[in-house]
């Protein structure tokens, strides 16, 4: 069986929580999952690994500075593995925005990298209201309301499909 990466970077904490769960499904196919945040450690060894997966969640419209660094000084090693890529983002909780080609930032995202993963999807987020900083509560607040989303400052609202995460655990279990 295969050694698998699972590298994500996160803002709030669920994109490590979607890596999570992906881990526990690719783990139940036989393999051995190593789980990594590259916000903590952006020099990972990539030679050991047989499939990388990345993930990243978003805010305010991009992904971290930290997941450009890391694929562009990967971009060898990812395209040479197999390889997969899930962003993380609250407007996927929209049917017309749930997949990669009618997400708008996952789109953007992949136009402006050089690597071109083999498998790529869209999770949707996770409001978390209660856990932001004042002016982050703020900005969300006013980005819901405009796009009709959920807006009370004290709401926790998890739009993830956890049967999409793990039909995409499945995916990656079974690639070549």
């Amino acid at each position: 069986m295969s050694e698998i990466l699972i590298a994500y970077s996160t803002t709030d904490g669920h994109t490590r929580e979607i890596s999570v769960r992906l881990r526990q499904v690719i783990k139940q196919q036989g393999h051995q999952v190593t789980l990594i945040s590259i916000d903590d450690e952006p020099d990972i060894d990539l030679d050991r690994f047989d499939k990388i997966i990345l993930g990243a969640s978003i805010r305010y419209g991009k992904h971290s500075k930290q997941v450009y660094k890391f694929i562009e000084k990967n971009r060898n090693e990812l395209e040479s593995k197999s390889n997969a890529f899930f962003s993380v983002n609250v407007v996927a909780r929209k049917p017309d925005k749930n997949r990669p080609e009618t997400n708008p930032y996952l789109r953007k995202f992949l136009k402006q990298i050089k690597w071109k993963p083999k498998e790529v999807t869209v999770f949707a987020g996770k409001i978390n209201y209660p856990k932001y900083h004042f002016w982050d509560r703020q900005m969300i607040r006013l980005i819901m309301w405009m796009t009709k989303g959920p807006t009370d400052p004290k709401a926790v609202v998890e739009f993830t499909d956890w049967e999409q995460v793990e039909a995409f655990g499945r995916l990656i279990g079974k690639m070549e």
